[in-house]
C-alpha cells in the first residue's frame, strides 16, 4: 500500500468512525461487542485497499460490509427467536402468511433486529417490481383477494393477472435467494 492510500485509508476511518459506531450501538447493546465488529469492518476495508479491490463509495461500503457483520453476528448467537409457524390453519384462510415466515420482533432484540433486516428486504424487492407485477402480487398474496375480483376490477383476464403474479413471485425469489440461503446455513 503506497503512502498515499494510507492517508486515504485513515482518513475515511476518521470520517465513518463515529457514525458506524452509532449504527451498530442501535443494533447491539454490549459495547465490547460493537468494537469487535467495527474493527472487522475496518480490517475488510483495508484488505480491499491492500487487494486493491475498486470502493466507489467507502461510506455506503463500509455500512453494508457493519449491517453484514451485524447478521453474522446475530446469527452465531441466536437461540431459536424465530415464531413457531401455527400448526393448524385459523379461520377459513389457509394460506401461510408472511409475518409468520419472519422472527417475531418480540423474541428479544437479535429477533427483532433479524425480523428488520428481512422486512427491509421483501419491502427493497418488492418496490423493484415492475407496477403491474407487485398491484397483482400484493392484492393477492397481501390482501388475499382473488384472482376472480381483481380480473372483474381491472377488466384483465385471469390468466393475465396469474401470468404476472407468476413473474412476480420469480423475481421475488430470485432476489431473495441469497437471504433464503443465510437462513437455511442456520
Amino acid at each position: 500500500m503506497k503512502a498515499g492510500e494510507g492517508r486515504r485509508l485513515s482518513r475515511d476511518i476518521e470520517r465513518e468512525r463515529p457514525r458506524l459506531r452509532s449504527f451498530l450501538r442501535r443494533r447491539i447493546d454490549n459495547d465490547a461487542d460493537v468494537e469487535d465488529i467495527l474493527q472487522d469492518v475496518f480490517f475488510e476495508l483495508f484488505e480491499a485497499y491492500r487487494l486493491m479491490q475498486p470502493i466507489e463509495n467507502v461510506g455506503a461500503w463500509l455500512f453494508r460490509v457493519a449491517r453484514n457483520r451485524t447478521v453474522d453476528f446475530f446469527r452465531r448467537k441466536r437461540r431459536g427467536p424465530f415464531a413457531e409457524p401455527p400448526r393448524e390453519p385459523e379461520g377459513e384462510d389457509d394460506r401461510l402468511r408472511i409475518e409468520e415466515l419472519l422472527p417475531s420482533p418480540e423474541a428479544g432484540p437479535e429477533a427483532a433486529y433479524l425480523y428488520s433486516v428481512l422486512v427491509d428486504e421483501f419491502n427493497a424487492a418488492l418496490a423493484a417490481l415492475p407496477a403491474a407485477q407487485r398491484d397483482v402480487f400484493v392484492a393477492h398474496e397481501l390482501e388475499g383477494r382473488s384472482f376472480r375480483d381483481l380480473a372483474a376490477e381491472t377488466g384483465l383476464g385471469v390468466n393475465t393477472l396469474l401470468s404476472r403474479k407468476h413473474y412476480a413471485v420469480r423475481s421475488l425469489r430470485d432476489r431473495l435467494q441469497s437471504i433464503h440461503d443465510e437462513f437455511d446455513d442456520l
